[in-house]
Parts: C-alpha cells; structure tokens; sequence
C-alpha cells in the first residue's frame, strides 16, 4: 500500500513534498509491524462491575525471551503504580494494596496475561498498561485506557416562595455524582432564568446543580417548569417537571347576592371565596350596622338567611385571613315587597282569559240577535193571517173577492183610510168580505180575524204575513217597534211618500188591478208574495213598522 500511494504521489507532485510524505507512512507501517503486545485501546465500566484487561504477546520469529509480565496503573499522569506482576518461577503478586483481593490473572501464562478487576470504584479510571520484560530486546508493552462512567443521580424540587418583585429560585435540579458531567436545561411557560454549578468528587464523578429563578406572583402559583437532565449514560433525557408553589395573602369575593331579596324569601344564600396560599385559615361574616340578626345563619364560608325581612337589610362583610395577611369584601342586600305567587298570577291570568273569552261570546251572540231582529224588521213580521197589503190615501182597490187587504196609516191613533190622525207606529189592517161591483174596498177597524186562504197558485194556506195593531207590550219589545222609526221613516222617505193632511205619508202598495178583485190578488200573490223555510208566506215589497 506504501509503494502505491509512493508511485501516485510521484505522479501528481514535487518531488522532495513527495517523498517526504512516504517516508512517514513506511515509518508507521514499520512502528505497528513491530508492535508485538497486543491490548484493548480503550474501555468502559461502571462503579461495581468487573472488567477484563486483555494482553497477549506476539512474536513473529520466536527469537524473543520473555522473563516477566507487569501491569501497571496511572491514575493521573506521572503516578505509576504495579497492581500484579507474573513470573514464571516465582508465580503471582499484587503490590498495590488497594486492588488487593480485586485482581486476579486469567491464565497463568507469559504469553496470555489477561487480569480482571473486580468491584470497580470511580477511582479506577486511568490507564492500564501490559508490559514484559523479554530479552534481547528489551521491555515491551501495550496500554488500554479505562473509562469509568457513573449514571447522574438526577432530582429536581419545588422551592416554596412568597409573591413579591424580587427575584427568588422557585424550583432546583441536580444531578450528582455522574460522570462524566451532565448538562441541565429548563422548559418552563413562566418567564424566568436559571444558574448552573458543577463540583468536582474526590473519585472523579461531578455533580451539577441548577437553580430557576423568577418574580412570583399569586398568578405562578400552580404552573409547572420542567426539568431537563442530558448525560452519556443515559438513553435518553431525563426530565422532570415541578408545580411552583407561591403563597400570597387572601382575596376574597362574594357571590349569591341577585337583587331579589322581597319579604318572607327563605333561600337567600350568600358564598364568601377567597383566593388564598396557603388556604384560609379563618372566614368571618358580620355586619357594618352590628351583630347578624336571628334569622340568619353561618355555615363556614355560606352565610344563610332563614327568611328575609327588614332585618337583613344591611351591608354583610366577609373578611379572610391567612398566615401572610387579611382581607375582606362586603355587599350590601336591599329588601323589597314579597312578589306575587307564581301559582296565583297564572290563576289570575287564567281567568281574565275565560273572562275574555266569555264576553267575546256574549258580543257575538248579541250581534247575532240583533241582526236577525233587523232582518224580522225589514222583512215583515209574520202573523196568523194571509192578508195582502194594498194602498193607502184613499185610492180604491179593486175587487178582490174575500182576499184581505191592507192599508198603512200615515198618523193619528184612530185608523182610517184617509191616513189622517197620530201615528200609532203601527199597520192598520183594512179588510172586507169582499169587492163592490166598483172594486171599492170596505173597510173595517182593527178587530180583524185573520182567515186562512187557499189560493190556487200557492198550493200551501199562507200563515199570518200581517201583524194586529194591538199588540202587547212584550211583543213590541221584542221586536224593537218603538227604535226602528227612523229605519222605517227613511224607508218612506226613499220608496217616496204622499202627503196627507200636511205630512208625509207612507207609500201605498200598488197592485195592479184587473177586470176583477179575484184576478188582481191571484198577480199580487204571484210576484209579491214569498214563502219561507218554516212554511209561511211574507211579501217582498211590504214594509212593516
């Protein structure tokens, strides 16, 4: 491999760089060529195991006589210590008295020399070297360096601090006795900073500690900052987190209080809460105008009231107190009226609503009422006869066989033909037993007797279409007479009335006449006359007051 890295460097560079660069390549072939003891470069332990340090010596030619074999430890530089030596003749021995009982040889062999330590201490970390005593050429060694390593022994701690603006170590982390030494770091939400140290054991491990530090508030109180261990022996980081803990004097709040505090109130409540670390050691409710009343009760932190009245109209104060202080919040209730009793406002309620309900019936039956007496009004009244209604003012009528006529009254109490005399608000019914050969009508008073006709045309006796004048009281109430004159007066004024005597009198009901009596009412009958659902006839023309 020399010749050919000779050969290449020849070919790309100057010559003396050249050659100097393969002269110490040929020198360290020839050193590892000639090394002839054979050992472990480097090893690593931990506190009470055991290790095996290895050696064995090689000689190519076998020209070489090996006399004794040493191992000899240097815990620091310049300090050379034989801790066991082999010799053929005279066997083993263990000079140094601190690795007494704890090293052994494996084979009792020049050749193979290899030692094992038992029980191993911090201390024993250095380097180990294998060396022989040969003849000719002199001594021959090999040197193993021994590494002791130590897992930290990692902790972390909560420091229990007061809030204040100064700056304090709110938690530590350590960790000791590792080698070699470790390194800590924080992870925490609050803002802060941390301080670390080391210190240097008498067996070569090193302790590391850090400290967090911050200004605590009562708001820090319960956050958590983690601690975060690296070391070579560990697998992976060790961590920890840690709770502050920050104590700080009470606040304290009061809640229940809602504005409706009315008279005879049994479940008024009120809560005092405090904030406090460490917690409340005593909670006090009073008064500002005095002790608390009778009716009122306190169960630690709840102050309740019996019933409400007058007397807890006041101001309550609730004052906290704990190791760093007190404090104390007060509310002031103001009593009012007792309110209605749900249950009595929806009686009320509903009872106004059937009380609606019932009158909004009664109107509409009255309306109904009233509408079918306007529509009775209008539409005539109907009677025990089957008179026709004819004119009045003296006009004659023809001649109408024994067919009833009738004729209205503009005024006076005494009916008669003429329309003169008061108004009796009320038809006047003129009949015969029959037409004179001149169709003139024969009248007689109001002592009609209604007769029941046939009349071809109709099939069915026409039931009374025509009201007596002497009706009693009752009868007119009924049918309202006495308020519809100015309904019937307009009803004159409208169809257009004669004049008799100096005032208007109603309209008369024309029927037209024929050759005879009879004739007529059978064409009066046909287009006036109209029967109803309950088997009487009424016309369509009449009006009737």
């Amino acid at each position: 491999m020399a010749r050919d890295y000779t050969a290449r460097c020849l070919a790309v560079s100057p010559m003396g760089s050249c050659w100097l660069v393969a002269g110490m390549i040929l020198l360290a072939a020839q050193g590892i060529m000639a090394q002839k003891v054979r050992v472990e470069e480097e090893l690593e332990a931990y506190p009470t195991e055991s290790i095996d340090l290895r050696c064995q010596f090689i000689d190519g030619g076998g020209r070489t006589k090996l006399t004794q074999v040493s191992w000899i430890w240097e815990p620091i530089d310049g300090q050379r210590d034989n801790i066991a030596v082999f010799h053929p003749i005279y066997g083993q021995s263990f000079p140094n008295l601190s690795f007494k009982d704890r090293v052994v040889f494996l084979h009792n062999s020049l050749e193979n020399p290899s030692i094992r330590i038992s029980n191993l201490k911090m201390a024993d970390a250095g380097r180990y070297t294998c060396e022989y005593a040969t003849y000719p050429s002199g001594n021959e060694q090999g040197t193993t360096t021994l590494v002791m390593l130590a897992k930290p022994k990692n902790s972390a701690k909560v420091l229990t601090v007061r809030a204040g603006s100064k700056s304090v170590v709110v938690a530590q982390c350590e960790a000791a006795d590792g080698k070699p030494a470790a390194t800590i770091t924080w992870l925490a939400s609050v803002e802060g900073n941390h301080s670390t140290s080391m210190t240097n054991g008498p067996d070569g491990t090193v302790t590391v500690r850090s400290e967090y530090r911050l200004d605590p508030t009562p708001a820090d109180n319960g956050r958590e900052v983690t601690c975060k261990v690296n070391q070579r022996t560990q697998d992976r980081p060790w961590m920890y987190p840690v709770t502050l803990s920050v104590e700080y004097p009470p606040s304290v709040s009061i809640e229940g209080y809602d504005d409706n505090w009315y008279i005879g109130r049994s479940d008024a409540v009120l809560t005092c809460l405090a904030n406090a670390n460490p917690p409340p050691t005593t909670v006090t409710w009073t008064m500002a105008s005095g002790s608390l009343p009778d009716t009122v009760m306190v169960d630690g932190n709840k102050l309740m009231v019996r019933k409400v009245d007058n007397a807890v109209n006041a101001t309550f104060i609730c004052e906290v107190k704990n190791k760093h202080g007190a404090s104390r919040q007060q509310v002031t209730a103001i009593v009012i009226e007792a309110l209605e009793d749900p249950s009595s406002a929806g009686v009320v309620v509903g009872a106004v609503i059937s009380s609606l309900l019932a009158l909004l019936l009664c109107i509409a039956l009255i309306a109904v009422l009233l509408t079918r007496s306007r529509r009775q009004q209008r539409g005539g009244y109907p009677s025990s006869g089957d008179s026709i209604a004819t004119g009045s003012g003296g006009s004659n009528g023809g001649d109408y066989g024994n067919k009833a006529c009738l004729l209205f009254s503009g005024a006076g109490n005494n009916s008669n033909p003429n329309g003169t005399g008061a108004n009796n608000n009320g038809p006047i019914y003129m009949y015969r037993e029959g037409c004179d050969a001149t169709g003139t009508l024969t009248e007689k008073g109001n002592d009609y007797h209604p007769h029941h006709l046939h009349h071809p045309s109709i099939g069915v006796p026409a039931h009374d279409i025509l009201l007596s004048a002497e009706m009693d009281e009752a009868e007119r109430r009924k049918f309202q007479l006495d308020e519809s004159m100015e309904e019937d007066e307009e009803q004159y004024n409208r169809f257009g009335g004669v004049r008799g005597g100096g005032k208007m009198l109603p309209p008369a009901y024309h029927i037209r006449r024929g050759h005879g009596c009879e004739e007529e009412m059978d064409m009066y009958l046909d287009d006036d006359m109209e029967s109803q659902r309950d088997g009487s006839v009424i016309s369509r023309t009449a009006i009737y007051v």
